[in-house]
């Protein structure tokens, strides 16, 4: 347990400069990028004359030089403060936080399912190599990764939730939720199955060729060979002197993929009409809200921190030989 902590600890230091450096990119980018909200709004709202503009830009501190700017945004993100958002007429801070929770729950079942089904086939394709199986998984696994995910959201859509019924068209929950708190979970999940399914389905491929490549090469390795001449249970000899040292480069794809999916669930909350925070950051950056971006980056960034921590604790529990030091290098 002590060496957990240890690796939490130093994990948490490391995201230190990551953080910083990401606030900053984010800062300069936005900078660099034409027009701010208030061309924005007046786009929407039809216009204006130049003093309203010059008097919202005041208003909302747009007009101040650029030294000035970055330390109210340094500010900012040390008060978790990020301003006020144009578009959904309300803190920064507070726009995301109503969002998150359906992002985030949307994100962690979907890489839990990616990642369990796409390790379980690839696991069954290594222990039927080169049989129909085999072949079946791989081609099926590899057609699902070719297809766009917003294509597959509204076959999903069209067949599941038109012509047969059974999934709710879009949203995070019915308009009459149940009284009973088991009610409303079992009403989310019912919204979530098929976001969830398209947004895993996407990303499932690569896990299968992971685990079945990996599990292909455990198979020949000496371990393998010296259990199976001790007589050992063949299920045992799967379970424990292969699929585990497998499930390593596996374990390091899953963070890696963390970002993939953020960026992914913006046309997944899109097509099933999630309000997430990838709809929301659509809504900002059309809308040209610099803070809302701004903030939604910066959560981002932090979610796919905590995604790769949780990573490196399980690689580390997975192998205990892997010192703390090499905790990611040993994957690669």
């Amino acid at each position: 347990m002590g060496r957990t902590w240890t690796l939490i600890r130093r994990r948490l230091l490391q995201a230190i400069p990551v953080i910083l450096i990401v606030s900053i990119g984010i800062f300069g980018l936005l900078e660099l990028a034409g027009g701010d909200a208030v061309d924005a709004y007046l786009a929407v709202t039809g216009g204006g004359d130049p003093a309203f503009a010059e008097r919202l830009r005041q208003q909302w501190g747009l007009d101040a030089g650029l030294w000035v700017r970055f330390l109210a945004y340094v500010e900012s993100l040390v008060t978790l403060d990020f301003g006020w958002s144009v578009v959904m007429s309300k803190p920064v801070s507070v726009a995301i936080l109503e969002r998150l929770p359906n992002t985030a729950l949307m994100m962690g079942a979907a890489i839990a399912f990616s990642a369990c089904l796409g390790t379980l086939l690839g696991g069954i394709a290594a222990l039927r190599k080169g049989t129909a199986a085999d072949a079946g998984i791989t081609v099926g696994a590899l057609v699902l990764n070719a297809m766009p995910s917003f294509w597959i959201g509204l076959i999903a859509i069209v067949v599941f939730a038109v012509k047969l019924a059974w999934f709710p068209l879009g949203g995070i929950a019915s308009f009459d939720r149940p009284d009973l708190a088991i009610g409303r979970v079992l009403d989310v999940a019912w919204h979530l199955v098929l976001p969830v399914t398209v947004l895993g389905l996407a990303y499932m491929a690569l896990y299968v060729r992971l685990m079945r490549s990996a599990m292909i090469e455990t198979a020949a390795s000496d371990w393998v060979r010296a259990a199976r001449a001790r007589g050992l249970p063949r299920l045992r000899i799967v379970r424990r002197h292969m699929a585990r040292p497998a499930l390593l480069p596996v374990v390091t794809m899953l963070g890696l993929q963390a970002g993939n999916l953020l960026g992914g669930s913006v046309v997944v909350e899109t097509v099933f009409a999630i309000p997430g925070l990838g709809s929301l950051a659509y809504d900002a950056v059309s809308q040209r809200d610099l803070p809302l971006i701004a903030g939604i980056l910066l959560v981002g960034t932090l979610m796919v921190i905590v995604v790769n921590l949780l990573v490196d604790i399980t690689y580390a529990r997975l192998d205990p030989r892997v010192t703390d030091d090499r905790v990611r290098a040993g994957g690669a």
